[in-house]
């Protein structure tokens, strides 16, 4: 099985190309944290290349930008060249089959702008006012004996 699932943020800005035949194709890199740190504290990225096609590719070259954030789901594709100097040259793509965008780009923009380069980290989380019963108003309580539960 060929899968994967990441999330990251994009590190420059989308590169959307067409192919001869009108065929929509978008590169982009993935910025995405390890899950752990260095001995010495450091967080690592690594930076992942991918490429998605046809109406995604699209979507993602018009409403994707550096620094949003996505959820990639897709397949590892490898692949070789010729380089003009007569090497040969390894590819390794993550092609998406989806790309789901977490947040607005108003939200991005605003990560990228106030706190990528303060480190601050960043809430989106809404906060709830718990001072007031939530059920307050849902009306009268309901008696539940052992024999009413199916379990």
């Amino acid at each position: 099985m060929n899968k994967v699932i990441l999330i990251g943020r994009l590190a420059r800005d989308p590169e959307m190309r067409t192919t001869s035949s009108g065929i929509s194709m978008t590169r982009f890199t993935l910025a995405v944290s390890r899950p752990f740190n260095t001995q010495d504290g450091q967080q690592q990225t690594d930076f992942i290349s991918c490429l998605t096609w046809r109406r995604q590719a699209e979507n993602v070259a018009k409403y994707c930008t550096k620094g949003s954030q996505v959820a990639v789901e897709g397949r590892i594709q490898v692949g070789s060249y010729d380089a003009q100097d007569g090497t040969k040259r390894y590819t390794t793509d993550v092609v998406c089959d989806n790309v789901t965008f977490l947040g607005t780009k108003a939200s991005n923009t605003n990560f990228n702008n106030e706190n990528y380069n303060s480190g601050e980290s960043v809430s989106s989380a809404p906060t709830a006012d718990v001072s007031e019963d939530p059920f307050k108003d849902f009306g009268d309580e309901i008696a539940l004996s052992d024999d009413d539960l199916p379990f």
